[in-house]
């Protein structure tokens, strides 16, 4: 199969699939032009839902309570998805972001960072962490997923995916559930690739009419220039 009819297919898995949880894709633009971070978030309790992506001024992004009426438990909704160090751009979907932001400044890996992590204490889904960065300087990226054994809490599962090159006009996707269920079904299998566009916009409603919408609650995506490092980052909330 082409690599593009592959990327369809499995762009429409994602569409098919109600619930995927929050999602982290990393690729580049057809053009070479632009590394790419694509993260989102869902929900199905009241308090999950009950958030929105927000952008400081220094570029990192936060999630955010929309209505401090409704909060319930801020513990595993709250936290910095994107930041930046020393030329790698981080993105996860919990506070493990902090932890590999440390690492690196001290002059440690991804791996090791992680290696202090694993998954997260909602029981009984133990939400797999999910994490990846871009370096810049040497032009390659990483995932990796923290995980439990079929939601036993007694064993974690740690896989990383290391890409030593962009495949341009592609990125590798990864997720935190195959679907809905009780418990929720962790996500299995490796990274798997979907099509990226030269326009940010584009990259932004595609995957934000792409997630589920009965469930999904915000959306990014970071363009980051490959010749400078330079970014910009468009943000879709359904929260308004």
């Amino acid at each position: 199969m082409h690599l593009e009819d592959f990327a369809r297919a499995n762009e429409e898995k994602l569409r098919a699939n109600s619930y995927p949880g929050r999602g982290i894709i990393i690729g580049q633009s057809p053009d070479e032009k632009h590394y790419i971070q694509v993260y989102w978030i869902m929900g199905r309790s009241e308090n999950s839902k009950n958030r929105v992506f927000d952008m400081l001024e220094n570029g990192f992004v936060r999630t955010k309570v929309f209505d401090e009426r409704k909060v319930t438990d801020p513990s595993l909704i709250i936290y910095f998805p994107v930041k930046h160090v020393n030329g790698v751009h981080i993105v996860s979907n919990g506070d493990q972001t902090d932890t590999i932001e440390e690492f690196i400044k001290c002059g440690k890996s991804f791996m090791e960072a992680l290696e202090t992590r694993t998954f997260e204490p909602d029981s009984p889904n133990f939400t797999p962490r999910i994490s990846g960065i871009i370096e810049t300087e040497k032009r390659r990226y990483a995932l990796s997923i923290l995980k439990s054994l079929n939601n036993n809490p007694d064993y974690c599962q740690r896989y990383f995916y290391f890409y030593d090159r962009f495949v341009p006009g592609f990125g590798h996707f990864i997720c935190t559930y195959n679907g809905d269920g009780n418990p929720l079904p962790s996500f299995t299998g490796e990274p798997e690739v979907v099509r990226m566009f030269n326009n940010i916009d584009e990259v932004a409603e595609y995957y934000w009419d792409t997630i589920n919408m009965d469930n999904k609650v915000s959306l990014l995506v970071k363009f980051i220039n490959a010749e400078d490092n330079s970014f910009k980052i468009r943000i879709m909330n359904k929260n308004r």
